[in-house]
């Protein structure tokens, strides 16, 4: 793992977005693996700001998200499909038929994960995957106890993960309880991962992540075995870090230019 640590929020969100861009720039057709949460906006904002000055096209691009509740149809205002069209694709000029979401309503969940997950084999592998971090180490819909060798499929949402995604939801709403992941095994064949965890709240997790043993306590050790994997946090979200002055060390502030 690359670890960067940035004074800010701000700052942490810009270099994601920059490795985006250099990605999508440097390979129009890119295969992009998407991710939602909280986290994101400020990356696609970014995103979005590019294409509006002319830095950038995703005319070419694909995209291939993370997750979706199973249940939601693509218009709820709380399914991914409705945040990535509210966030990214509808202001930008990502081609309709390049941007794949699990379906939430499909008949039968379990038929819709194979045929996903066989989407992203059919298109891959992914050239960028961006990840989120749950303060419960998740990654996608991965939650604790996750096969670190899964593909996409139905997995049963924590209370936890329930009871931080309810602040979602129009009052009186409950979140689904469950969602169509795509899984740890399928994350790990993308050519580049990057994680992006910001706040207090990801402190923990990121320690685990980065510092913990390899272990399905904590799904998003397996980028531990990923080769080209780039962590980026703001200094809140690294506090709990045992060898921060090491990180530090080799990317001050989170410059990459130092040894």
């Amino acid at each position: 793992m690359k670890i960067l640590i940035f004074p800010t929020s701000e700052a942490a969100a810009e270099r994601v977005a920059q490795q985006i861009l250099t990605t999508v720039r440097a390979k129009p057709q890119a295969r992009l693996g998407l991710a939602t949460g909280g986290t994101m906006p400020p990356v696609y904002q970014r995103l979005v700001t590019a294409y509006r000055t002319g830095q950038v096209s995703f005319a070419e691009t694909l995209s291939l998200n993370l997750d979706e509740y199973v249940g939601l149809a693509p218009d709820h205002p709380c399914s991914y499909h409705h945040f990535m069209q509210d966030t990214l694709f509808a202001q930008t000029d990502f081609a309709p038929g390049h941007t794949h979401l699990p379906r939430g309503d499909a008949p039968d969940a379990d038929v819709e994960s194979a045929r996903y997950d066989a989407l992203i084999a059919a298109n891959g592998p992914i050239d960028l995957q961006l990840l989120g971090l749950g303060p419960n180490g998740h990654i996608g819909f991965n939650e604790p106890s996750s096969s670190l060798a899964s593909r996409t499929r139905v997995k049963t949402l924590t209370s936890a993960t329930l009871a931080a995604n309810k602040r979602y939801f129009a009052a009186g709403e409950q979140p689904p309880k469950y969602a169509i992941t795509v899984g740890i095994g399928t994350i790990l064949d993308a050519r580049e991962i990057v994680l992006l965890a910001t706040g207090p709240s990801k402190a923990k997790a990121a320690a685990q992540m980065i510092e913990g043993p390899l272990s399905a306590a904590c799904p998003a050790s397996s980028l531990q075995m990923h080769q080209n994997t780039t962590v980026v946090l703001d200094a809140a979200a690294a506090a709990e870090l045992q060898h921060l002055d090491y990180y530090h060390t080799v990317h001050p502030e989170g410059r990459e230019d130092a040894a």
